[in-house]
Order: C-alpha cells, then sequence, then structure tokens
C-alpha cells in the first residue's frame, strides 16, 4: 500500500513538473543568477543587466517567429541571413536618406522580411519542399545576397544619422526601446495562437497535418502564413540590429538561428511541432541570454559557447522527448486502472 502511494506521489510530481515547465525554467534561472553573481562582480551590475535585457529582447523577437515555424512542423535556418539582408538594404537607404523616419525604416525591413518569408513559404507550401532543406537554401542566398547589395563593405556608425542609431537605445519611462517591442509582439502573438481560430490551426497542423486536412483547415495557407511571420519579425530584427550595433555588416548575425531554435526548444517547443507557449519562449529566451552573457564574463571561448548552445539543444529535445513519453505510459496507466 506504501509503496502504491509513493508511486501516485511520484507520477504527481512528475505530471505537476511536466504541467509547469515555466515554473522549474524560473527555478533554474534564479540558481543560474546566484551562481554566475558569485563567480562575477560585474554580473549585477546596473549596466550589464541593461544589456542582458535589450539581448534577450532581440533574440525573443527572432525567436517567436522561430517558435511559430516549428510549432507549425517546421524550422527555419534563414532567420540570420533574413536579418542581415533586412539590415542590410535599410541601412544602406538610411545612410542616403539622413532624414528618413525610424519608424518608416522599421516598417521598410519589415516590409522586406515578409518577401523573404513569402518566399520561404511559397517553397514549402507550393513546392513542397522539406522546410529543412528549404530554409538552409535560402540562407545561404539571402547571405549571398547581402554581400551582393553591400559590395562586401559595411555601413559604418559615422553613415547613419543620430535619430537611427538611438532608436534601438533609448527608453521609454526607463524601458529600453527593444524591451517594449519585445513586450508588445509577445502580447501580439500570444493573443493570436491562444485566442484565435487560426492560431490554434498553427497547432492543429504541426501536431498532425493530415488530420488538420481531413477536418477542412488550408494546411499550405497556415504553412506560407508562418514563414511570412517568421521573415516579418527576422526584418524587423534586422532593423534593430543595425540601430542597436549603428553599423550594418554582411557577417551580422551569422549563426543566430541556432540561438533562435535553442530558445525556443529551451522554452518548450516540441521539435516535433505541435506545443508551445509565448511565456515557456520568453523564459527560454531569457535562460539562454543569461547563459550566453554568464559564459562571456567567465571568458568562454566564442566557440565553445557555440558548442553549448549545440548541447543545450540536444539536451532540451531528449529531455522533452523522454517526459512526452513518460507522462504518456503515466496516462495510460491511469485510464487501464
Amino acid at each position: 500500500m506504501i509503496n502504491r502511494v509513493e508511486e501516485s506521489r511520484g507520477k504527481g510530481l512528475l505530471l505537476w513538473v511536466a504541467g509547469s515547465r515555466e515554473t522549474a525554467i524560473c527555478l533554474f534561472i534564479i540558481l543560474l543568477i546566484i551562481v554566475v553573481s558569485l563567480r562575477s562582480p560585474y554580473f549585477l551590475t546596473i549596466k550589464n543587466l541593461e544589456d542582458i535585457l535589450r539581448n534577450i529582447a532581440m533574440l525573443s523577437i527572432l525567436a517567436t517567429g522561430q517558435m511559430m515555424v516549428i510549432t507549425s512542423g517546421g524550422i527555419d535556418l534563414s532567420v540570420g541571413s533574413a536579418l542581415a539582408l533586412s539590415g542590410m538594404i535599410v541601412g544602406m537607404t538610411v545612410s542616403e536618406n539622413w532624414h528618413l523616419p525610424p519608424l518608416l525604416a522599421l516598417l521598410m525591413g519589415m516590409g522586406l522580411g515578409i518577401v523573404l518569408g513569402s518566399f520561404n513559404g511559397l517553397l514549402v507550401a507550393k513546392g513542397r519542399v522539406p522546410p529543412i532543406i528549404a530554409t538552409l537554401g535560402t540562407m545561404s542566398v539571402y547571405r549571398g545576397l547581402t554581400f551582393v547589395v553591400s559590395g562586401g563593405a559595411w555601413v559604418d556608425a559615422h553613415e547613419l544619422p543620430d535619430s537611427f542609431k538611438q532608436f534601438a537605445r533609448d527608453t521609454v519611462l526607463g524601458v529600453p526601446n527593444l524591451v517594449l517591442l519585445m513586450i508588445i509582439v509577445a502580447i501580439i502573438f500570444y493573443y493570436f495562437l491562444n485566442h484565435t481560430r487560426t492560431g490554434r490551426q498553427v497547432y492543429a497542423v504541426g501536431s498532425n497535418p493530415s488530420a488538420a486536412r481531413v477536418v477542412g483547415i488550408n494546411v499550405n495557407r497556415i504553412l506560407f502564413m508562418v514563414f511570412l511571420l517568421s521573415g516579418l519579425l527576422s526584418g524587423m530584427g534586422g532593423v534593430l540590429w543595425v540601430s542597436r550595433y549603428a553599423s550594418a555588416q554582411s557577417d551580422s548575425a551569422m549563426g543566430f538561428e541556432l540561438q533562435t531554435v535553442a530558445a525556443a526548444v529551451i522554452g518548450g517547443v516540441s521539435i516535433a511541432g505541435g506545443s508551445g507557449t509565448i511565456p515557456g519562449l520568453l523564459l527560454g529566451s531569457l535562460l539562454l541570454g543569461i547563459l550566453i552573457n554568464a559564459l562571456t564574463l567567465v571568458r568562454v571561448s566564442p566557440f565553445w559557447q557555440l558548442a553549448m548552445q549545440g548541447m543545450v539543444i540536444l539536451i532540451a529535445v531528449v529531455s522533452n522527448a523522454a517526459m512526452s513519453r513518460r507522462l504518456q505510459r503515466v496516462s495510460a496507466r491511469r485510464r487501464k486502472a
């Protein structure tokens, strides 16, 4: 009897942990902050915390688009290249038109991102090209176009107007503009995924596209839409990147797609599609942002940081799969009981 009670409690604890992944991530973040602050007194300084918030804001904006694609059952490996191409074109335009309002430049970047994302969507939805192959190809195409458009040159800080350079650095009531944009994006996509019919269809397509077609969901439209949205956010990120760093470079955000995937998977987004939440994504971005900052402070090589990001993705995917299988077995036993 005692063993059965203990087993029941253990299963209940397992279900609680799985059902509150956000809580587990929060606890790990707190532990990480304590450990890093003991290793580096600079970690908890105001300047470093502001840098972390701005980095996380950039990451979470692009990771939101990545989450949309992964939730639908795909993956977008072109986000970093789309960011670089959009940022380069906008940077070159702003450098020639100093009176261009920053908000208009942002809209221009989003428009460029929509074009790039739509091309990915057409390849996947109409061309029937697997997402990983389609975006692997466009990742190289967009990166190559960035070099072609710029001629391999940079847009330096002195070529950009102060109003544009300050756009991503300014604050409103003490809150950085980047963080405000992150919050706006999070609210919009949270509402879209949880309170609209189309948002729920994204989950349905990711869970079982064949069943989604049977019930009348236009799967191709959903696939096209998620890549378009990912491109839109990549274009937004490109403008913010150039504004924040006051420079447009052909190799900007190289490898950034790995970070967006890591943030999504850490936050509980299933790499197989069909599940994921905006709160979880934000926490995943926060955890990854703190981890990258911590590794930099303790002087870990950037190459090792990249390797560790890959390990984090593998661990998150394996743990998600193991937890999912365990929960299925527990649920099956309960139904039999």
